[in-house]
């Protein structure tokens, strides 16, 4: 039986490992340990998210949601390999799945299907959600199936495990589908074939300078004939936060679909009304962050 890694040592772990995390918020003594046993661990679970943008996919994953309280997960693996801590004990993210999969889980054998739901998984599995909508057509970059091999070789060298201790919620759960994109037993061997080496090391800070982000250039900016590079930045913004509207784009000439995409952005805010126009104001642009161009 496997204790569970202190959050110290499941950092640690990561980053030894190679890759980039980031500590989101308090995720050290962010758990639902309060409503039922964390551990002993038997694997590591993979699942996508059913949703598109980094920040927002991480704060769901944080918070939950009014039917799954968070932590929904413990790590949240985006599209450029980053790895963002969530929640450090029990999580919601297994919920109740097949007690034969986890004896086969234990002893490492062959995974029986999955038939029932009459175990606790979320007491004895790390949970990882990979940011993907699931819908077979979003694509799963290198850098991100990079790090969901390497986050998994992290805890199987941790407890000493094999490829076999790493599962996807579809052999776990009947009815459950995710991953959905990629084989998990294609990703068990390219886990096996890292375990068989050393670790990359940990990784490095950032070297690059801090990301400069365009001031709010006013709302008389975004007006009907307006071209600017700082369109197309603000709409790949949009794009990446869900938000996009475009049927072709986003280019550089402020358009309707500019607009529409924007009041997409204010009602993902909480805006209303006349409030989520489609006009860029100061407080919802500096939220999005448009790179400097």
């Amino acid at each position: 039986m496997a204790t569970p890694l202190t959050a110290t040592k499941l950092l640690t772990a990561l980053r030894n490992e190679g890759l980039n995390v980031i500590e989101h918020r308090s995720w050290r003594t962010h758990n639902r340990n309060g409503k039922g046993p964390w551990g002993p661990m038997h694997g590591v679970m993979i699942h996508h998210t059913v949703s598109s943008g980094t920040q927002s996919s991480v704060e769901l994953c944080y918070n939950g949601h009014s039917i799954l309280p968070g932590p929904l997960c413990h790590g949240v693996i985006a599209k450029d390999g980053s790895v963002y801590l969530v929640g450090n004990g029990r999580a919601n993210h297994a919920g109740l799945g097949d007690d034969d999969v986890l004896r086969a889980v234990i002893n490492e054998s062959a995974l029986p299907a999955d038939n029932e739901a009459n175990t606790d998984g979320n007491r004895h599995f790390y949970g990882f959600e990979c940011i993907n909508r699931g819908d077979g057509e979003d694509p799963w970059p290198a850098a991100q199936l990079l790090a969901i091999e390497k986050a998994s070789v992290a805890l199987c060298r941790a407890h000493g495990w094999t490829q076999r201790s790493v599962i996807g919620h579809k052999e776990w759960q009947p009815g459950k589908v995710d991953p959905r994109g990629f084989t998990m037993d294609s990703m068990r061997a390219r886990i096996a074939k890292r375990l068989g080496g050393g670790p990359d090391g940990p990784s490095k800070p950032p070297t690059q300078p801090p990301v400069k982000y365009e001031p709010f250039p006013g709302a008389a900016f975004f007006a009907a004939g307006r071209h600017s590079a700082v369109v197309t930045a603000m709409g790949k913004r949009l794009v990446a936060e869900g938000c996009g509207k475009y049927q072709v784009g986003p280019g550089p000439d402020w358009s309707e679909a500019d607009r529409k995409s924007y009041a997409a952005w204010q009602r993902k805010l909480g805006y209303s009304g006349s409030d989520a126009d489609g006009v860029p104001g100061k407080t919802s642009w500096d939220k999005l962050k448009v790179p400097n161009v």
